[in-house]
């Protein structure tokens, strides 16, 4: 019976689905309530009658039935004007579940954007010899490349005025296929102009892409014993690889460490322990840290990597506090009880009436003494390098001995909102939103100008670099090694 029961639920799951315009606005209003009652950063960057004008228009436009996808547009729209990077909407998670498995049709060109540039980074129609990597796109069914950023950029989330998260995440995977056809939608096919070989304007037409009919990447039986699967062990080092790794050109006298989270579970301690131990016993002079794909984690971890590099004292916070720690919404929050419990157990109520993490506040964290890299420190950054990476790179930002090359971090450098983040479901439609609840300033003696931390050394993409597949910023990188080693001689 009970099997039963899960079969057909499994069946029930419709995601074409519409919502009530009544049943909709049930949701948004808890959307909003919450939002107003419990987020500590809702009006930073955005006056209060300004805010509440983007709530009355997304209110305003839930006037008809909608899909969970058409809400969720909705909510972003207007949650992307509390300027929080920490704060999104996310999928129920039965649409989640079944978009694991979907199979669903794509805009085929995966695009790099910056400034007024949009070109080709991959191609999901690998039977097309025309828009090739490196192609530069000038328009997309009329749509030029400013209009598409200036009509996107509403729907994402970003720690105060920053632009550059914004393009790196246009710029990821299928995110502009799926914002495209959320926000202006498309048919079957799309007119591209693009610049040929001789930088001149032509125009050409591409089909959607549908992976269910693409035969060319379905896998062909191979002749001979079919490769054996690599075990689990084999396949956790791999993991382990690409989420942190450190390796050492013996050439250029320079090591370089990838690390592309902070979250626990990677046995960080013990890498970067291991690491600097490394690099003091074979004297290296020169470290790389690429942090550009790191969308943070646990400021634990980002804390100790900060201490085996920076020379001096420092917080990783002046200001840490919570507007409530308990509220009527507290049922809608996952795992509310363990929230209420924690809250209780570390923050306090001062004279402003806020509930500060005094424990962060007070602590000034020392650099570490054992295998201390004194070396020349060069660390990679961009639109992805996020929250507690943000608390790493700025906290070396100004260092004599250590270099920024890059572009602007996506989080912000004067502060944040997070710290503790879990996740709203709201009761109709089973959409989610993250709603960090501890205001964090880092430095009250930074400017609050709502950027992110700017590098020392820009590294910005060019037409060519994508066209051949070059790391840019590796190689500017590499070229300031050279530099610095040669004044030295």
């Amino acid at each position: 019976m009970f099997c039963l029961s899960c079969r057909v639920s499994k069946q029930a799951f419709n995601p074409d689905r519409k919502y009530s315009s009544t049943e909709l606005r049930k949701d948004y209003q808890l959307f909003r309530h919450i939002l107003e009652d419990l987020h500590p950063s809702l009006y930073w960057y955005i006056p209060r009658d300004s805010m509440n004008y983007f709530f009355d228009k997304g209110y305003a436009a839930l006037n008809d039935s909608m899909t969970e996808p058409q809400f969720r547009t909705v909510l972003s729209y207007v949650i992307s004007k509390v300027r929080c990077g920490h704060t999104s909407v996310r999928y129920s998670k039965s649409y989640g579940k079944y978009l694991d498995t979907a199979k669903l049709s794509q805009f085929p060109l995966i695009l790099k954007f910056w400034n007024d540039t949009m070109v080709v980074a991959g191609n999901l129609n690998r039977r097309d010899s025309i828009l090739k990597r490196g192609t530069v796109i000038k328009s997309i069914d009329g749509w030029t490349t400013q209009q598409l950023k200036d009509t996107l950029f509403n729907y994402f989330v970003t720690d105060g005025y920053n632009l550059t998260g914004k393009y790196q995440y246009l710029s990821t995977g299928l995110n502009f296929s799926y914002w495209y056809k959320s926000v202006i939608g498309y048919g079957n096919t799309f007119t591209i102009d693009y610049l040929d070989s001789s930088r001149m304007i032509k125009e050409t037409r591409i089909p959607l892409y549908d992976p269910k009919a693409d035969t060319m990447r379905r896998s062909r039986p191979m002749p001979g014993r079919p490769a054996p699967e690599p075990g689990r062990r084999t396949r956790r080092k791999r993991e382990t690889f690409l989420t942190r790794n450190l390796q050492i050109d013996t050439a250029t006298h320079t090591a370089f460490m990838s690390l592309n989270t902070f979250e626990n579970g990677n046995h960080l301690v013990r890498f970067f322990h291991r690491s600097f131990r490394t690099l003091d016993e074979q004297h290296v002079p020169n470290l790389v840290i690429d942090v550009r794909t790191n969308g943070g984690g646990d400021a634990t971890n980002s804390t100790l990597l900060t201490r085996y590099i920076i020379d001096k004292k420092f917080k990783v916070a002046d200001s840490l506090y919570a507007v409530r720690r308990h509220s009527p919404y507290d049922k809608y929050i996952g795992k509310g009880l363990l929230y209420r419990f924690l809250m209780t157990v570390v923050s306090s109520k001062r004279a402003d009436g806020k509930y500060h993490f005094g424990y962060f506040e007070r602590r000034h964290y020392s650099p570490v003494e054992k295998h201390h890299f004194n070396g020349q420190v060069y660390i990679l950054t961009g639109g992805n390098s996020f929250s507690a990476t943000c608390l790493f790179v700025g906290a070396l930002k100004g260092q004599k001995n250590v270099t920024l090359v890059g572009e602007e971090t996506g989080g912000g450098y004067y502060g944040n909102t997070a710290w503790m983040i879990p996740d709203v479901t709201l009761p109709v439609t089973g959409v989610r939103f993250r709603l960090p609840r501890y205001h964090l300033v880092v430095d009250k003696t930074r400017e609050k100008n709502g950027l992110g931390i700017l590098p020392d050394v820009t590294a910005l993409p060019s037409v060519d670099a994508i066209r051949q597949g070059l790391d840019f910023k590796t190689a500017k990188a590499r070229e300031l090694i050279r530099l610095h080693t040669s004044v030295k001689k």
